[in-house]
C-alpha cells in the first residue's frame, strides 16, 4: 500500500511562542484553558474536525505541526488525519484529536484558520485547472493579499495542481517554477513604448526565460501584438491580454451590440489570434488574465476560444471553505452538541 508522505514538523515558519501563549487564539479558548486549570478539571476528549463542501484538503500537515509544536504534553495526544491533496466530502472528518482538553484547546482558532485558508486556495486552483482541460494555468494572486500568506498560498496552489507561481515565496515550500510576464510598470517607464520595453526585457533577462509581452497598454491588443511579433519573431513566446473589464479594446469598437465587449472576451482573443496567424506568427501563444476563475475558464473552453495559457489571481480567494472542530466524546462517553456526533473515518491515518 502506498503511504502518503507528510511534511516534517520543522518545515513550517511557526511563531511557536506566540501560538502557545494564545496570541492568535479566540479569547474564549484561552479562558477555557484558564477555567480548566483553576477547576483542576482536565477531561480526555475527542475533537473532530470537518467542513461542509466538496473540496481539496490542504493545510492538514501545518495543522498537525501547530498541534505537535504548540500543545502542552503534545506527546500524549493522539491524532488521526487525512493528507494534503485528498479530495474530501461535506461533513467528512478530516482530523481527530484525542487527549486532555486543556493541553490543546487554545489551538483551535489557529489550526482551523490554516485549514480554511489553504483548502480554499487548493480547491479553487484545482477547479480552475480542471476547467482548463490540461492547458497551463499560472498562479498570479499575491498582489491581492498580505505578503505574509504567500508561502502557504503557494504551497496550497501546488497541492491544487499548479506548477507555475509568480513570487519566490509562493514556491518556497516546494521549489516551484517562478514565472512572469512584462508588467505595465516597465512599459510606462518607457513612456508607453511596449516594443521598447519588450526589447529591453529580451535583451537583459536570461534567455532561458520566455518572453511574454503584455499588449493592452494602449487598448489596442491586435496592433500591439503584431508590432512586437514582427520585431521579435521567434524570440516571442506569447502575448498576454489583460484588458480591464471596464474597457473595450479598440479592435472591437465597430462591432458593438451583439456581445459583452469589455475586458478579455472571446472576440478579442480571436481578433488577436487571427491577426497573428495571418501574419505568419502561428507560434506565438496567447495568455489571458484579468478576472478569470473556474467558471470563466470553463466557458472559454466550451466555446473553444483560442487561449493557450490562463492566469488566475483574486478568484482563488473566493468561496470560503470553513472548518468546524467539535468535541464529540468526553472521557469515552458521547458528548456532542445537538446535530453532531462522533464520525469515525476509515480513511484517517495515525500521525
Amino acid at each position: 500500500v502506498f503511504m502518503k508522505k507528510r511534511r516534517s514538523l520543522d518545515s513550517f515558519n511557526l511563531p511557536i511562542t506566540d501560538i502557545k501563549a494564545g496570541f492568535y487564539s479566540d479569547i474564549y479558548f484561552s479562558r477555557t484553558k484558564e477555567i480548566l486549570a483553576k477547576e483542576h478539571y482536565n477531561p480526555t476528549v475527542v475533537m473532530q474536525v470537518f467542513q461542509r463542501n466538496d473540496a481539496t484538503l490542504c493545510g492538514i500537515d501545518e495543522a498537525i505541526a501547530i498541534i505537535k509544536n504548540c500543545a502542552d504534553n503534545s506527546h500524549q495526544l493522539k491524532i488521526k488525519a487525512l493528507h494534503d491533496g485528498d479530495d474530501i466530502d461535506p461533513w467528512e472528518t478530516v482530523m481527530l484529536i484525542e487527549g486532555k482538553l486543556a493541553d490543546f484547546v487554545h489551538l483551535e482558532t489557529v489550526y482551523l484558520g490554516v485549514l480554511a485558508r489553504q483548502t480554499k486556495v487548493a480547491t479553487n486552483v484545482k477547479n480552475s485547472l480542471q476547467a482548463a482541460k490540461g492547458k497551463p494555468v499560472i498562479f498570479f494572486p499575491s498582489r491581492f493579499d498580505h505578503y505574509s500568506v504567500q508561502q502557504s498560498d503557494g504551497y496550497a496552489a501546488h497541492i491544487g495542481g499548479i506548477d507555475s507561481v509568480s513570487t519566490p515565496a509562493n514556491a518556497f515550500y516546494w521549489q516551484g517554477n517562478v514565472v512572469g510576464t512584462i508588467p505595465h510598470a516597465l512599459i510606462a517607464a518607457y513612456h508607453g513604448d511596449t516594443l521598447r520595453a519588450t526589447l529591453a526585457f529580451a535583451e537583459n533577462i536570461d534567455s532561458a526565460v520566455k518572453v511574454v509581452a503584455l499588449v493592452d497598454f494602449h487598448n489596442d491588443c491586435v496592433n500591439t501584438a503584431l508590432e512586437i511579433a514582427t520585431a521579435l519573431k521567434d524570440k516571442l513566446f506569447a502575448v498576454r491580454l489583460d484588458t480591464s473589464d471596464k474597457v473595450v479594446d479598440k479592435s472591437l469598437w465597430t462591432e458593438l451590440g451583439t456581445f459583452v465587449p469589455t475586458g478579455v472576451n472571446p472576440f478579442l482573443v480571436q481578433k488577436v489570434r487571427s491577426a497573428l496567424d495571418k501574419a505568419g506568427f502561428n507560434h506565438v501563444k496567447i495568455m489571458v488574465s484579468g478576472g478569470f476563475n473556474a467558471e470563466k475558464i470553463k466557458q472559454f473552453e466550451a466555446d473553444k476560444v483560442a487561449v493557450d495559457i490562463y492566469a488566475i489571481g483574486s478568484s482563488i480567494f473566493k468561496n470560503n471553505i470553513d472548518y468546524t472542530a467539535d468535541i464529540v466524546m468526553v472521557d469515552n462517553k458521547p458528548s456532542a452538541k445537538f446535530g453532531r456526533k462522533y464520525n469515525e473515518n476509515p480513511r484517517l491515518s495515525e500521525v
